[in-house]
């Protein structure tokens, strides 16, 4: 008996899209980050960026529970003395709708070039237009869509 290893030329990649609509953030984030490293796959395996290209639509409409809309805070810092900047998320979701739900998904990717790798098959749109509509075909909730138009449910 012998084990199966997953080349990487032999990786198959998706498109799937994610409507953020009424969604709440970090659940909506654990699901982006899952199909980005390819969980679901079975071939999966952690060495490897085996993970389907995500596109993220609505994001400026993503849900938060609680009080987070005015205590949740980003912090980004310039490199220089007293460079740290605040901001909360009201302020970030009314200036860039995309970094709310980037900032979500890269907390649940390594933290390394195939981390990197993943994030850069990320496609987020503050809106319902996005400039992929060749490659996702049909587009339903909770599916996998494939390029040839076959549509295999969850």
């Amino acid at each position: 008996m012998s084990t199966n290893a997953l080349k990487a030329k032999e990786i198959k990649r998706e498109w799937q899209v994610f409507d953020a609509k009424n969604q709440t953030l970090g659940r909506l984030a654990v699901k982006v980050a899952n199909t980005l490293m390819g969980k679901g796959k079975t071939n999966f395996v952690n060495y490897l960026d085996c993970g389907d290209y995500v596109i993220v639509t609505n994001a400026s409409l993503v849900k938060v529970t609680g009080k987070k809309e005015t205590q949740k805070k980003y912090y980004r810092h310039s490199g220089y003395p007293g460079g740290l900047k605040t901001e909360t998320l009201s302020n970030l979701r009314a200036r860039r709708p995309e970094e709310v739900i980037r900032h979500a998904v890269w907390g649940m990717i390594p933290k390394n070039r195939l981390g990197r790798a993943m994030m850069k098959k990320i496609h987020i749109y503050s809106g319902t237009e996005h400039p992929y509509k060749n490659q996702v075909s049909k587009v339903t909730k909770e599916s996998k869509v494939m390029e040839e138009g076959a549509v295999l449910t969850a």
